[in-house]
């Protein structure tokens, strides 16, 4: 099965799940990360808006929000192909849909984070490995983004959020992919064994 053939399979599984499913993991997702210590320890955090079955970390970011943490959710660049910029979130800030029908800050309107600056950035995936492989929907937005995260050899917890069930064995890494140091399902949380 080819790249293209795993990515339809995995988001075909992850769609299968209904809405009473999809908001209990989102739930079990939260209770799990928002006791560990990265999470805790964390001032600023990036999250994403869930579309296309993707688990949600909507009560996530709730918690985030109460707790007095900085948010920041992923905007289309503009202007560099397949990247991101991470702004800042507030509860009730405007949204607007993006290319992707995708929900996403304002740009303009709030302040921007470099990468380096963020401490923890929560991304969605396609598919995962226990090896901190990902398989994400093939633009390469995060890849191209966190590559560039060693600016002042800060690097941000890189933490993969999925459904317990888009679990591969092995993911082949490419020399351009950006592994994860965690992974957090509605089940575990996963510490990547790089190999």
């Amino acid at each position: 099965m080819n790249l293209s053939d795993v990515r339809q399979t995995l988001r075909t599984k992850r769609r299968a799940l209904n809405p009473a499913q999809q908001r209990v993991a989102a739930q079990d997702l939260a209770a799990i990360i928002s006791r560990q210590g990265f999470f805790l320890r964390a001032k600023r955090v990036a999250l994403y808006l869930a579309s296309d079955g993707e688990i949600d970390p909507a009560p996530l970011l709730d918690i985030a929000l109460n707790a007095d943490k900085l948010c920041f959710l992923p905007v289309i660049h503009p202007l560099k192909a397949n990247r991101l910029y991470f702004v800042e979130y507030r509860r009730g800030d405007p949204l607007k849909k993006n290319r992707f029908g995708i929900l996403e800050p304002l740009l303009g309107t709030s302040t921007v984070a470099p990468v380096w600056s963020l401490d923890v950035v929560f991304l969605p995936l396609v598919g995962f490995d226990r090896s901190g492989n990902r398989i994400g929907m093939g633009g390469g937005f995060y890849d191209r983004t966190l590559a560039n995260s060693t600016l002042q050899n800060r690097h941000p917890l890189l933490v993969g959020l999925a459904h317990s069930c888009q679990q591969m064995d092995a993911i082949e890494h490419q020399t351009w992919d950006i592994p994860l140091q965690k992974i957090a399902t509605d089940q575990e949380i996963i510490c990547a064994k790089q190999k």
